[in-house]
């Protein structure tokens, strides 16, 4: 497995790699990897003949300042993971590496057409600018066939297919089912910022979000997220930022069942400190 930290030796590489007529699959990521991060670059490994993974800590699409200080950084041990499950390329640049002090300080601009004026786009302000510049930059530079996404970061994904159909990449983007701890707790590399009690009470918000699907026919939408909000509340320290029933295509609330065929429930949730964020599908 090669790790390379300059454009320069990765373009090398790539164009290689097109003149072999070889297949690229990616995985963009801020390290801290998990098994989340492992299924996917497993399904890259099966689908491509070259797999690529990328370990960037972005810090456009940070609005804390001391969240992205806090974000984990295990670069070490992340290629020792990426090594065992086949991946041939890693790309862990420094930060000087992808933006120049112009594209720090110049906002990046792109039309998302509403899908950042909902959910996480409210909460954290210009955060997708930041996730559409660093991954329009790093699919340039890759030029993969094909790049995979988990689905848990519901309405980033809605917004990669968004920059890809529109910036005209020749990119099929996969998206890649939730993986949860036994106890139901969506992987995220932020649960490493979870004390031990914290994540047993975490797993209490899928275990909400799961029950509800049980009955959610059974009452209207206002309802049902009135009731899952109070339920995750009860344990504490929870508290749910908010919680969105949506149309799993545009990403805009619905107020009855019967609006759309593909409803989904999207949530953030605050444990002590950590922002989580999970989701559910209703209907599909």
């Amino acid at each position: 497995m090669q790790i390379i930290t300059t454009q320069r030796a990765l373009i090398e590489q790539i164009i290689k790699i097109k003149s072999e007529d070889k297949t690229i699959g990616f995985v963009p990521t801020m390290g801290a990897l998990h098994e989340g991060h492992i299924s996917l670059m497993k399904k890259c490994v099966a689908e491509n003949d070259v797999a690529v993974a990328s370990i960037f800590v972005n810090p456009t699409q940070f609005n804390n300042t001391d969240d992205l200080a806090r974000y984990p950084r295990t670069l070490e041990n992340d290629c020792e993971l990426l090594e065992k499950v086949g991946v041939n390329i890693v790309f862990a640049p420094e930060g000087s590496e992808i933006y120049s002090k112009n594209d720090l300080k110049t906002p990046f601009e792109f039309d998302f057409r509403g899908l950042d004026k909902v959910m996480e786009g409210i909460f954290r302000p210009n955060h997708f600018n930041g996730v559409v510049q660093i991954v329009s930059k790093l699919f340039a530079l890759v030029q993969p066939n094909r790049a995979y996404f988990g689905e848990k970061d519901f309405q980033q994904l809605a917004i990669i297919r968004l920059m890809t159909k529109t910036l005209n990449f020749p990119v099929e983007i996969v998206g890649c089912p939730i993986v949860r701890e036994e106890s139901g707790l969506a992987l995220s590399s932020r649960n490493a910022l979870l004390s031990e009690t914290e994540r047993q009470i975490a797993a209490h918000i899928h275990a909400v979000l799961a029950e509800s699907k049980t009955f959610f026919n059974e009452t209207s939408v206002a309802e049902l997220k009135n009731c899952a909000i109070a339920a995750i509340e009860k344990k504490e320290p929870l508290k749910v930022e908010y919680f969105e029933i949506i149309d799993g295509n545009s990403l805009q609330n619905i107020n009855d069942w019967r609006s759309s065929d593909y409803v989904v429930g999207c949530i953030t949730v605050h444990c002590g400190k950590v922002r989580l964020i999970d989701n559910i599908c209703y209907k599909k």
